[in-house]
């Protein structure tokens, strides 16, 4: 097979999946009805009439409000976005190691998101890596490690690698680590974070101090899953008595999910179930799997904003020690005693990213902090909740709208 021939599959498989699962308005609708009537049904057996769900991922968030499902959602159900952005809950104090390394010349590569995502400190006048490197700082912006790769290979200088993301990116920068293929002068700043432990804060905390209305039902990441298996999420539906569905992130995908919760609540029921079949097993890659836990440990790490999470980060283990930035750096790891959750004042990026606030209940949302210019982490990355709201209008146009037309 040639790679014109690919290339037109892959077009034609990408406008089968458009047309079944995003340009399909009867589908749709008949979804809609479905999860009205369903949440009816939950609403009495449960002896409540307003709920919440909270979808974890922020494509998630990003398919609801650019294709206003919420305005489709009958009024008392409430969809909430969790903790689901890896760059917005990256400490500040990481960030600084990175713009302070590239001050003094090591060359620091980051993902784009990552570039304007400004610290608590500054670091000899500047706040972020894109301030430090129109100041000259060595700063680089790429896709991915194995750009950085070949980059540091063909300069041969000390390089830095900010490894921010999911579960998702971690068979990535395992490959690379355990087939040797990153050179001497590389580093790996690793900063992954691992989702069920924030999964599992979020939750609690929301039940310290129970909203109203509660949350009862959980749609989790399917790039994630597609890594750790659903079966990362059954202690969510076990220990929390709620139904937890592994979604796709087409809005027919998050529809359907929607109406499997609510479906779930109306016969009591509390089970994990796979919407993303397409590409989410049970058990997940066991061969990624395998990659992480040879590369990596977990470790209690922190969360911008949020705390210090029992075993969610992952660090590279002593045999890659040569590899290490926070080794080969000096960079000093950040302990709970003396670590503060280091948002900006003002700043309510934590409680979105809670699910305990909107953006619209941030008095600096679109005003002090805009995506030109964000203050808050969650106004950086297009997977950060005040970013989606800010660009795809998620502050209650659509609701409007759809009352115009009778949606709702």
């Amino acid at each position: 097979m040639d790679s014109a021939t690919s290339t037109a599959e892959l077009i034609a498989r990408t406008q089968l999946i458009e047309e079944a699962f995003r340009r399909n308005e009867q589908l749709a609708r008949k979804l809609v009805d479905v999860i009205h009537s369903r949440f009816r049904e939950a609403t009495r057996v449960l002896g409540v009439d307003r709920l919440k769900i909270m979808d974890f991922c922020g494509t998630h968030e990003w398919t609801i409000v650019h294709f206003g499902l919420r305005s489709l959602m009958p009024d008392g159900l409430e969809l909430v976005a969790g903790p689901g952005c890896p760059v917005c809950v990256t400490p500040s104090r990481y960030i600084e190691e990175a713009i302070r390394l590239a001050l003094d010349g090591v060359r620091v590569y980051t993902y784009g998101d990552t570039f304007k995502l400004r610290t608590i400190n500054e670091v000899r006048g500047f706040y972020s890596l894109e301030e430090a490197r129109s100041r000259g700082a060595d700063v680089k912006m790429v896709t991915g490690l194995p750009d950085a790769v070949r980059d540091a290979r063909r300069h041969g200088k000390d390089s830095l690698f900010l490894g921010i993301g999911f579960e998702t990116v971690a068979p990535g920068y395992a490959q690379a680590v355990l087939s040797g293929h990153v050179p001497e002068n590389l580093k790996l700043l690793s900063l992954v974070k691992l989702t069920p432990p924030a999964m599992f804060y979020s939750l609690d905390i929301l039940r310290e101090k129970p909203p109203e209305p509660p949350v009862m039902g959980v749609i989790a990441p399917g790039h994630v899953s597609t890594i750790t298996g659903a079966k990362a999420w059954e202690p969510v539906a076990e220990n929390y008595s709620i139904p937890v569905v592994v979604s796709g992130f087409e809005p027919i995908d998050v529809l359907a999910s929607i109406a499997e919760i609510l479906s779930q609540l109306a016969r009591r029921e509390a089970r994990v179930r796979i919407e993303y079949t397409r590409a989410v097993t049970w058990a997940g890659d066991l061969k990624a799997q395998a990659m992480i836990h040879k590369a990596f440990y977990a470790v209690d790490d922190a969360w911008r904003g949020i705390g210090f999470l029992p075993l969610s980060g992952l660090r590279l283990r002593e045999a890659f020690s040569s590899l290490d930035a926070f080794k080969q750096f000096g960079i000093p790891e950040l302990k709970p005693e003396d670590w503060r959750k280091d948002t900006p004042p003002g700043c309510r990026c934590a409680e979105v990213t809670l699910g305990k606030a909107k953006p619209t209940d941030c008095p600096m949302f679109l005003k002090k902090c805009t995506p030109e210019k964000p203050y808050g982490p969650c106004m950086v990355s297009l997977e950060g909740t005040c970013a989606v709201w800010a660009r795809f209008g998620g502050g209650g146009v659509a609701d409007d709208i759809a009352r115009e037309l009778g949606l709702k």
